[in-house]
């Protein structure tokens, strides 16, 4: 009788697939920390609330799922860390720490690893389960940053809901939407470039 032994590999994010070197982690977390940064930008203020609409959460589930979950952590660390001591890439280019949108940086940084870490289960090779994924990591955000807000504008839970969530739900599934396809086709170019 034999034994065989199957070694199996650690499933991938897309990252790994650039050849490892701290300088590559170095580059990979700035570069992610930078287009959270860059689709802050995209912001548009409402009147009712001191939470515009912005890009930002698409940039982090998109790093987060492509990084894994160590070099997503430091990604999102570092946007938010930079961005409080100066760097001016939070939505329309402001820096410095706001009371009342804080919550949504600490959500950030738990759903930008979370989403490294379900990807590194293979949740990103397939639209229905990335798109799940990505509801889940925005679900992350909106469950740490609303009760924040609520905090920080002295409201009920329900009113922070109206001001910090209930604008932001279409807009936050096309995102998860985009990012669900994004991941997998990804993927898919992966596989059919490493087949030629």
């Amino acid at each position: 009788m034999s034994t065989v032994a199957v070694s199996a590999q650690p499933r991938r994010v897309l990252a790994d697939l650039v050849p490892a070197s701290l300088v590559a982690d170095a580059v990979l977390v700035v570069g992610a920390a930078a287009l959270v940064g860059l689709l802050a930008q995209v912001s548009f203020p409402l009147s009712f609330t001191p939470v515009p609409v912005t890009g930002q959460t698409l940039g982090v589930i998109l790093a987060g799922s492509a990084l894994g979950w160590r070099r997503a952590g430091l990604s999102m660390a570092l946007y938010v860390v930079a961005g409080l001591v100066g760097v001016p890439w939070f939505a329309d280019h402001s820096s410095g720490y706001v009371l009342a949108t804080f919550g949504y940086l600490i959500g950030f940084v738990i759903a930008g690893p979370l989403l490294g870490w379900l990807a590194s289960r293979g949740n990103d090779r397939n639209v229905a389960r990335a798109v799940a994924s990505m509801v889940v990591g925005e679900a992350v955000i909106f469950l740490v940053g609303v009760p924040w807000l609520g905090f920080a504008l002295h409201v009920s839970l329900s009113k922070a809901i109206a001001y910090g969530f209930t604008p932001f739900v279409i807009g936050e599934f096309i995102k998860s939407g985009i990012a669900g396809v994004a991941l997998p086709s990804a993927w898919r170019l992966v596989d059919r470039t490493a087949k030629k």
